[in-house]
C-alpha cells in the first residue's frame, strides 16, 4: 500500500490537469461519471493515503489501496482493471484496481487535515492529546491510526520505531514523555525523508530494519513478528529498542 510520501508525488505528477477540463469519463467504478463531463479540476488535495480530485460541483476520492496504480496519457493496463478514466483538454489519466468514490464538496470540509504528518498545517500538539487519550494502544497501531497519523504505513512504523529505540507492542500509557515527543516527531521527519529518497529512487537502500534480518548497530537477529490489532509486519531489536 503506497504511503503518505508516495501520494504527495502522485499529486505532483497530475499537477498538469489542474485548471483543465473534462472531455470524457469512464471506467468499471461504480457510480454516474457523466456528471464529470465539463467540469473543471479546480484543485488536487491529499490526506494521507488519499487523494482528493475537487471539481466545481463535486470531488472524487482515489485510496490505491495495496495494489492500486495510475497512469498519464496512456492507459497500461486491461479494461477490467481500469476504475477510472479521465480525458481532459490535455490528456488524460487512468486508476486501476483502487477505490474511486464520489464525495460531496462538504464532506472535505469535515477532514482533520491536521492529522496529516506531511501537511503544512500538521498539529503535533493534537497527536499528542490523541496518544494520551489511549494509554492502552500499542504504538505499532498508533502510529498505523489514520486518524492520529494520517499517511504512515507499516515501512514508516518500522523505521520509526527503530529511531527512537522502542519495540512495537509497547503500550502508549508506558510510554515516557520525552520518548512520546520523539514519536511524533520521527513520524514526520522520516515521512520527509521518505520523500526525498523516494524521489532520488533510493529509498529501500536506506532502510534500516524494515524487511531486514540483521541490527544494523548490535548486529543481532531481528524479530521480525506480526503486531498490533492489524497484525501487521513488525522487524525490530529486542537489544536497541526498548519495550515499555
Amino acid at each position: 500500500m503506497p504511503e503518505g510520501p508516495s501520494i504527495i508525488l502522485m499529486k505532483e505528477n497530475l499537477q498538469k490537469f489542474v485548471g483543465h477540463t473534462v472531455t470524457d469519463a469512464s471506467g468499471n467504478a461504480k457510480f454516474d461519471k457523466e456528471i464529470y463531463i465539463s467540469q473543471t479540476l479546480r484543485e488536487i488535495r491529499t490526506f494521507g493515503k488519499q487523494t482528493y480530485l475537487v471539481f466545481e460541483k463535486t470531488a472524487i476520492r482515489i485510496h490505491l489501496l495495496m495494489f492500486g496504480s495510475y497512469s498519464i496519457d496512456e492507459q497500461t493496463k486491461p479494461d477490467k482493471s481500469l476504475r477510472l478514466a479521465l480525458v481532459f483538454s490535455n490528456g488524460a489519466l487512468y486508476f486501476y484496481t483502487c477505490s474511486v468514490k464520489p464525495v460531496e464538496l462538504e464532506f472535505l470540509s469535515a477532514i482533520d487535515w491536521e492529522a496529516d504528518v506531511m501537511s503544512d498545517i500538521w498539529n503535533p500538539k493534537k497527536a499528542e492529546n490523541k496518544l494520551k487519550a489511549n494509554p492502552k494502544m500499542m504504538v505499532c497501531d498508533a502510529l498505523m491510526d489514520q486518524n492520529i497519523f494520517s499517511g504512515v504505513g507499516n515501512i514508516i512504523k518500522n523505521e520509526v520505531l527503530f529511531r527512537i529505540g522502542v519495540q512495537p507492542e509497547s503500550l502508549l500509557g508506558n510510554l515516557p514523555a520525552k520518548k512520546r515527543k520523539e514519536l511524533i516527531a520521527e513520524a514526520r521527519n522520516y515521512s520527509f525523508d521518505f520523500l526525498k529518497w523516494k524521489r532520488e529512487f533510493t529509498l529501500k537502500k536506506h532502510w534500516l530494519v524494515h524487511t531486514k534480518s540483521v541490527c544494523p548497530v548490535c548486529g543481532q537477529k531481528l524479530v521480525k513478528k506480526k503486531t498490533g490489532t492489524g497484525k501487521r509486519r513488525s522487524f525490530y531489536c529486542e537489544k536497541d529498542q526498548k519495550m515499555y
